[in-house]
C-alpha cells in the first residue's frame, strides 16, 4: 500500500507535467480569446448575421470544453495532493490511501492521453476540419466501403466531443456512398485527422457479389483545416465556374425542390466544391466559397507559393498502391497503418470509431519517436 508522501510526491509531479503543457499548449492564449468570442456572444446584434452567430457559437463551445477538460484534470490532481496531505502525519485507513492512488493512476492516464496534443505543432493543427471521402476503384463494393468510413469518423468525433456538420453526400447507385463531405469543428480536430488523408484499402467477402468472393475496394480521404483566411486571399470571379442543381434527398419533405445545390470549380487548379447542405442557394454558395479558400491556402501552403498563381491541384486516384492503410475483415481480421506500421486485429473496434492508437502511432513517427 502506497505512502501518503509517495502520492503527494507522485501527485505534485503530475501537477507540475499538466501545468507545463498547459502553458506548452498556449492555453493562456485559448482563455483571452474565449473572453473575446464570449463577449461577441452576448452582443444584442448577434443573431442579425445568423451564419456568423452559428460559427461564434461552435467556436466558443469547442473552446470552452477544451479549456474544461484541461482545468478538471489539474484540479482533480491537486485535490488528490490536498487529501493525501493531510494524512502525512495522521494514521490513514489503507482503503482511504489505496482510493487516492488509484484515483491519481486514472488521473495520470487521462493525462497521458491528452499529451498527444502535444505533438500536434504544425501550423493548422489547432484548427476545425473539413474532411471528404471518395468512392474509389471497386464498384458498389467500394461505395459501401466509402459509406463505412463515414461513420468511422461520425462516430470517432462523437466520442471525441466534436460537433459535426454534413456538407454535401452524393449516396451510390445501389448501396453505399459516392462522396460525402463533413465539417469536423472543435479545437484540434485537423491535428487528429490529418493522420487519415490517404487511400483506405478494405479487403472482405463482398455482400454484393453472389458468390460471395473476396473484394478489395479503395476509398480517398481527402482533409484540409478550416484556416482564418487571410483577406489577401482574393480569387478572380472569371476564374470560377458555378453551376447550380437540385440538392438529394431521400424523398418526402427532406426533398428540396428548388436549384438550391452549388458547385464551384476553380477553373485554374480544377479543385471542385459541391454544397447541398443549406436550405438557401445564397447559403450553399457562401459555404463553397470558405471550403474553396480553405482548400486553395491549404494548397498554397502545401506548395510554398504566398499567390494563388501558380498552384495547382492535386489529383490522387484511390487505387493499389496509393493506400495508407489496410483494413482486412478476411480471411482474418487486421487493420495496419503502413506508415506507422501500428496495426491491430480488432478490426471491428477501429471501424466504430477507435482511431486514437493510429493517430498517436502516426504521430509519433512523424516526429521520430
Amino acid at each position: 500500500m502506497p505512502e501518503a508522501s509517495d502520492i503527494v510526491k507522485q501527485g505534485k509531479q503530475l501537477q507540475g507535467h499538466i501545468e507545463a503543457a498547459m502553458e506548452q499548449l498556449g492555453l493562456p492564449g485559448e482563455r483571452q480569446k474565449l473572453a473575446e468570442l464570449e463577449e461577441a456572444a452576448g452582443a444584442s446584434d448577434l443573431w442579425d448575421e445568423p451564419d456568423k452567430a452559428t460559427a461564434i457559437t461552435k467556436e466558443l463551445a469547442g473552446l470552452k470544453k477544451h479549456l474544461d477538460e484541461w482545468d478538471n484534470l489539474l484540479a482533480e490532481v491537486s485535490d488528490i495532493v490536498e487529501l493525501a496531505q493531510l494524512h502525512v502525519d495522521e494514521a490513514a485507513q489503507d482503503d482511504q490511501l489505496g482510493e487516492l492512488a488509484s484515483h491519481l493512476e486514472r488521473l495520470q492516464a487521462s493525462f497521458d492521453t491528452k499529451q498527444t496534443e502535444l505533438m500536434l505543432a504544425g501550423p493548422y493543427d489547432k484548427d476545425s476540419a473539413i474532411l471528404s471521402i471518395y468512392a474509389g476503384t471497386g464498384g458498389t463494393d467500394a461505395q459501401d466501403w466509402a459509406e463505412m468510413l463515414e461513420r468511422m469518423y461520425l462516430r470517432w468525433a462523437e466520442k471525441a466531443g466534436f460537433g459535426v456538420q454534413i456538407l454535401d453526400r452524393s449516396a451510390g447507385e445501389e448501396a453505399g456512398l459516392k462522396s460525402v463531405t463533413m465539417e469536423i469543428n472543435g479545437p484540434m480536430a485537423f491535428g487528429y485527422l490529418r493522420s487519415e488523408k490517404g487511400v483506405h484499402r478494405l479487403v472482405r467477402l463482398s455482400p454484393f457479389n453472389s458468390d460471395n468472393l473476396r473484394q478489395t475496394s479503395f476509398a480517398l480521404v481527402d482533409v484540409i483545416p478550416q484556416i482564418d483566411l487571410p483577406e489577401e486571399l482574393e480569387i478572380d470571379p472569371k476564374d470560377l465556374r458555378i453551376d447550380v442543381y437540385r440538392s438529394g434527398g431521400h424523398g418526402g419533405q427532406s426533398v428540396n425542390t428548388t436549384d438550391s445545390a452549388v458547385r464551384i470549380t476553380h477553373t485554374p487548379t480544377g479543385l471542385v466544391v459541391a454544397i447541398q447542405n443549406e436550405r438557401s442557394q445564397l447559403q450553399n454558395k457562401e459555404k463553397a466559397m470558405v471550403v474553396l479558400k480553405s482548400r486553395l491556402a491549404a494548397l498554397m501552403a502545401e506548395q510554398h507559393q504566398d499567390k494563388l498563381d501558380g498552384i495547382r491541384g492535386q489529383v490522387q486516384s484511390a487505387e493499389w498502391g496509393r493506400q495508407i492503410r489496410s483494413y482486412v475483415l478476411h480471411p482474418y481480421t487486421k487493420v495496419k497503418d503502413l506508415r506507422s506500421g501500428y496495426e491491430t486485429s480488432d478490426a471491428g473496434s477501429v471501424l466504430d470509431g477507435k482511431l486514437e492508437p493510429f493517430i498517436e502511432a502516426y504521430l509519433k513517427s512523424q516526429i521520430g519517436e
